[in-house]
């Protein structure tokens, strides 16, 4: 079965739809299916920041290099998107199994360090059913913006973020956009496509500027 054929067109309609909210131009990779919105690895950068149990880490070597992973961005005072993705990617955990934190990283930034301590990353993610495999992230405001804008999710008005969800795997250099409230099991559809068909020799992983 082909990547294009496992991934369901409502998945392919709220990718489209979030390149629509985002206004980020589609790029199609060699051999890669013109069904899916491929984008350029992006160039992440290694910034320190610190996880929901206090542990500082290097967001690019600790939690992305040669890994498959699903990142998306969230604030626990937010009164609209943010607990939805929230409690997607606890369903998305649960339906991973014993894949999350070993094949699969799910990982969440705050897009407001100001205010988003780990402790209230913490207390938001127990709440929507946090456990192995889902790390929230927060640090400085400077690291923080640095490692938004690579990802092109960086808006100085927070309340005007959308439900972007970027998936990749870093080993091969794949990455794709989709919508970050679709259902679960589309979302891991997609994730073990990005898992399963690795084309070509293995990049080396290298560390963004």
């Amino acid at each position: 079965m082909t990547f294009r054929n496992r991934i369901p067109r409502a998945l392919l309609l709220g990718t489209a739809l979030s390149f629509a909210l985002l206004g980020a131009p589609a790029t199609a990779a060699p051999g890669a299916t013109t069904d899916l919105a491929v984008l350029a690895a992006p160039a992440i950068p290694d910034v320190s920041l610190v996880d929901q149990n206090g542990r500082k880490i290097h967001f690019y070597s600790d939690l992305i290099q040669g890994k498959v992973v699903a990142v998306n961005f969230v604030f626990t005072t937010c009164s609209t998107i943010c607990t939805p993705q929230g409690a997607r990617f606890a369903e998305l955990r649960k339906l991973l199994g014993d894949k999350a934190g070993r094949d699969v990283h799910l990982i969440s930034v705050s897009i407001d360090p100001q205010s988003d301590t780990p402790a209230k990353l913490k207390a938001w993610s127990e709440k929507l059913g946090a456990g192995p495999g889902w790390t929230l992230v927060t640090g400085e405001k400077d690291e923080v913006v640095r490692l938004l804008k690579s990802f092109g999710a960086f808006d100085v008005d927070i309340k005007r973020h959308t439900p972007s969800l970027l998936l990749g795997n870093d080993r091969d250099k794949r990455w794709t956009r989709a919508y970050s409230l679709a259902p679960a099991a589309q979302l891991a559809g997609l994730l073990e496509g990005l898992r399963d068909e690795s084309p070509g020799p293995k990049a080396s992983p290298k560390e963004g500027k």
